[in-house]
């Protein structure tokens, strides 16, 4: 994505090329999407799903905002649009690899655990 953001003279079919390679390569990050859920709980992979999903639209629906306001002031289709995308890929890979794990939890036990106590 970077390279086609970039005016490097190059013909447009090279640049959809390296576009088209930038966009096929991110879904690489999608593959452990729906299982993810599923090894941290199965009984609230649903839930779990449903909070991520939100969570993930909101870049959607501000990110149309952004871009509108990007080309406005900067007249810059490379600028509003691109390195917004690499920014945040980034940003969000750099927050995955520091912060994310599929580690099972129980939240069931943790529930019994803090329900026994409280009756005790």
């Amino acid at each position: 994505m970077m390279l086609s953001s970039v005016d490097l003279g190059l013909p447009p079919w090279v640049v959809v090329a390296f576009l088209t390679g930038g966009i096929s390569l991110s879904n690489f990050a999608l593959s452990g999407l729906y299982c993810t859920h599923q090894d941290i709980s199965r009984e609230y992979a649903s839930i779990l799903l449903g909070i991520t999903n939100t969570v993930g639209a909101v870049p959607g629906i501000v990110g149309v905002a952004l871009v509108g306001y990007l080309v406005d002031t900067t007249h810059s289709w490379s600028m509003s649009l691109f390195a917004p995308s690499i920014f945040f890929y980034l940003t969000g890979t750099a927050v995955w690899l520091t912060f994310a794990s599929s580690e099972p939890q129980d939240f069931n036990k943790l529930a019994s655990e803090s329900l026994r106590e409280s009756n005790q």
